[in-house]
Protein backbone atom coordinates (compact mmCIF):
# COMPACT_ATOMS: atom_id res chain seq x y z
CA UNK A 1 0.00 0.00 0.00
CA UNK A 2 1.22 3.75 -0.41
CA UNK A 3 0.73 5.66 2.69
CA UNK A 4 1.97 9.31 3.04
CA UNK A 5 2.80 11.18 6.36
CA UNK A 6 2.75 14.80 6.86
CA UNK A 7 3.72 16.54 10.55
CA UNK A 8 4.46 19.63 11.60
CA UNK A 9 6.54 20.17 14.49
CA UNK A 10 4.49 19.00 16.87
CA UNK A 11 4.38 15.54 15.43
CA UNK A 12 7.57 16.12 13.99
CA UNK A 13 9.18 12.88 15.83
CA UNK A 14 6.48 10.82 15.72
CA UNK A 15 6.54 10.69 12.19
CA UNK A 16 9.90 9.93 11.54
CA UNK A 17 9.36 7.00 13.91
CA UNK A 18 6.02 5.46 12.44
CA UNK A 19 7.81 6.07 8.66
CA UNK A 20 10.32 3.65 9.25
CA UNK A 21 7.95 1.05 10.54
CA UNK A 22 5.28 1.51 8.10
CA UNK A 23 8.59 0.83 5.48
CA UNK A 24 9.69 -2.52 7.71
CA UNK A 25 6.03 -3.60 7.32
CA UNK A 26 6.27 -3.45 3.18
CA UNK A 27 4.63 -0.36 2.76
CA UNK A 28 5.52 2.39 0.02
CA UNK A 29 6.36 5.84 2.44
CA UNK A 30 5.85 9.23 0.81
CA UNK A 31 6.92 11.82 3.17
CA UNK A 32 5.13 15.41 2.70
CA UNK A 33 6.87 16.66 5.09
CA UNK A 34 7.85 18.46 7.74
CA UNK A 35 11.28 17.28 6.69
CA UNK A 36 13.22 18.95 9.23
CA UNK A 37 12.04 19.94 12.83
CA UNK A 38 11.28 23.69 12.39
CA UNK A 39 9.22 25.03 15.48
CA UNK A 40 7.73 27.96 13.56
CA UNK A 41 6.25 25.65 11.04
CA UNK A 42 2.50 25.38 10.15
CA UNK A 43 0.66 21.97 9.77
CA UNK A 44 -1.62 22.92 6.80
CA UNK A 45 2.09 23.21 4.93
CA UNK A 46 2.13 19.58 5.00
CA UNK A 47 -1.49 18.04 5.88
CA UNK A 48 -3.12 20.07 2.74
CA UNK A 49 -0.49 18.55 0.02
CA UNK A 50 -1.39 15.14 1.74
CA UNK A 51 -5.08 15.19 1.42
CA UNK A 52 -4.60 16.39 -1.80
CA UNK A 53 -2.45 12.99 -3.29
CA UNK A 54 -5.18 11.02 -1.39
CA UNK A 55 -7.84 12.30 -2.94
CA UNK A 56 -6.44 12.20 -5.93
CA UNK A 57 -5.57 8.56 -5.08
CA UNK A 58 -1.80 9.09 -5.08
CA UNK A 59 -1.29 7.64 -1.97
CA UNK A 60 -3.93 4.66 -0.74
CA UNK A 61 -4.18 6.34 2.59
CA UNK A 62 -3.03 9.17 4.58
CA UNK A 63 -1.91 9.89 8.49
CA UNK A 64 -1.39 13.32 9.95
CA UNK A 65 0.00 14.42 13.20
CA UNK A 66 0.17 17.85 14.50
CA UNK A 67 0.75 18.47 18.33
CA UNK A 68 -2.84 16.98 19.39
CA UNK A 69 -4.22 16.04 15.88
CA UNK A 70 -7.13 18.46 16.04
CA UNK A 71 -5.67 20.73 13.14
CA UNK A 72 -4.67 17.91 11.27
CA UNK A 73 -7.84 16.40 10.92
CA UNK A 74 -9.85 19.94 10.82
CA UNK A 75 -7.07 20.76 7.50
CA UNK A 76 -7.57 17.33 6.00
CA UNK A 77 -11.12 17.46 6.00
CA UNK A 78 -11.57 20.44 4.10
CA UNK A 79 -10.54 18.64 0.92
CA UNK A 80 -13.53 17.39 -0.98
CA UNK A 81 -12.95 13.36 -0.80
CA UNK A 82 -11.28 13.21 2.50
CA UNK A 83 -12.24 11.50 5.67
CA UNK A 84 -10.04 12.37 8.26
CA UNK A 85 -10.47 11.70 12.22
CA UNK A 86 -8.13 12.04 14.79
CA UNK A 87 -7.77 8.48 16.70
CA UNK A 88 -7.01 7.61 20.02
CA UNK A 89 -7.91 4.47 20.56
CA UNK A 90 -7.98 0.97 18.41
CA UNK A 91 -12.01 0.43 17.87
CA UNK A 92 -12.07 3.63 15.86
CA UNK A 93 -9.24 2.81 14.46
CA UNK A 94 -10.40 0.28 12.59
CA UNK A 95 -14.51 1.07 12.51
CA UNK A 96 -13.40 3.78 10.90
CA UNK A 97 -12.06 2.38 7.78
CA UNK A 98 -14.81 -0.37 7.81
CA UNK A 99 -18.15 1.30 8.18
CA UNK A 100 -16.62 5.10 6.78
CA UNK A 101 -13.72 4.52 5.03
CA UNK A 102 -11.60 6.95 6.58
CA UNK A 103 -8.45 7.65 4.32
CA UNK A 104 -6.12 9.70 6.69
CA UNK A 105 -5.79 8.81 10.12
CA UNK A 106 -4.44 11.78 12.63
CA UNK A 107 -2.62 11.54 15.74
CA UNK A 108 -1.58 14.17 18.37
CA UNK A 109 2.34 13.99 18.31
CA UNK A 110 2.23 15.66 21.50
CA UNK A 111 -0.30 13.77 23.25
CA UNK A 112 0.23 9.85 21.92
CA UNK A 113 3.22 7.92 22.73
CA UNK A 114 4.84 5.99 19.63
CA UNK A 115 3.14 2.65 21.35
CA UNK A 116 0.18 3.62 21.48
CA UNK A 117 0.34 5.62 17.86
CA UNK A 118 1.84 2.42 16.17
CA UNK A 119 -1.13 0.16 17.54
CA UNK A 120 -3.45 2.43 15.88
CA UNK A 121 -1.61 3.13 12.34
CA UNK A 122 -1.09 -1.18 11.99
CA UNK A 123 -5.20 -1.15 13.01
CA UNK A 124 -5.85 1.45 10.31
CA UNK A 125 -3.57 0.28 7.75
CA UNK A 126 -4.92 -3.53 8.56
CA UNK A 127 -8.81 -2.35 8.11
CA UNK A 128 -10.68 -2.69 4.98
CA UNK A 129 -13.96 -1.25 3.66
CA UNK A 130 -16.91 -3.43 4.19
CA UNK A 131 -19.48 -1.43 1.74
CA UNK A 132 -22.53 -2.92 2.92
CA UNK A 133 -25.30 -0.89 1.62
CA UNK A 134 -25.67 0.98 5.20
CA UNK A 135 -22.43 2.17 4.78
CA UNK A 136 -22.61 3.29 1.67
CA UNK A 137 -26.31 5.17 1.89
CA UNK A 138 -24.26 7.19 4.44
CA UNK A 139 -21.10 7.77 2.10
CA UNK A 140 -23.57 9.04 -0.33
CA UNK A 141 -24.91 11.61 1.32
CA UNK A 142 -21.77 12.98 2.92
CA UNK A 143 -20.22 12.87 -0.59
CA UNK A 144 -23.07 15.47 -1.75
CA UNK A 145 -22.04 18.23 0.47
CA UNK A 146 -18.91 18.15 -1.34
CA UNK A 147 -20.92 19.01 -4.53
CA UNK A 148 -22.34 22.39 -5.52
CA UNK A 149 -25.64 22.64 -5.53
CA UNK A 150 -26.90 23.46 -9.29
CA UNK A 151 -29.73 25.26 -7.79
CA UNK A 152 -27.66 27.42 -5.89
Amino acid sequence: MRIGLAADHGGFELKEQLKEEIRALGHEVRDFGALEYNPADDFPDFVIPLAKAVAAGEVDRGIAICGSGVGASIAANKVPGVRAALITEIYSARQGVEHDDMNILCLGGRVTCFALAWELVKTFLQARFQGAERHRRRLAKINRLEKPDPRG
